[in-house]
């Protein structure tokens, strides 16, 4: 099992020195810096807490709220440091995506194989 462990640190030691993982450091960096978008996730908190307390009282949020809500939302998409992060998250996201793929198909071949491990 340590030998498994060894080879999960090394993947990750891996992942973390590409390109993808580097620029999601970099673009989460620069988002947590930039004021705009940590009002705007202010705000976006509040309206959720009041959405989620209307709709375990078993009502729709009043539209207000409701458009408040999309408002906010569309301003942090159009937000380019938020989109950077966005994209650096999608990019790194595709390389997990790749990793997972293969360690599927590896669990795969190592199933069919009649050599057990201990």
């Amino acid at each position: 099992m340590s030998g498994i462990m060894e080879m999960a640190r090394s993947l990750g030691n891996s992942l973390a020195r590409t390109d993808e993982y580097q620029a999601l450091r970099r673009a989460a960096s620069a988002a947590d810096d930039d004021r705009a978008i940590a009002e705007q996730r202010s705000v976006l908190e509040r309206l959720e807490g009041t959405i989620t307390a209307a709709l375990r009282a078993g009502q729709e949020p009043d539209e207000e709220t409701a458009r408040a809500y999309e408002e906010a939302v569309s301003t942090l998409q159009t937000n380019a440091t938020y989109q950077r992060l966005v994209a650096a998250q999608a990019n790194f996201d595709k390389i997990v995506q790749k990793v997972n793929e293969t360690i599927a198909k590896g669990l795969d071949e190592g199933a069919q194989s009649r050599i057990i491990l201990t």
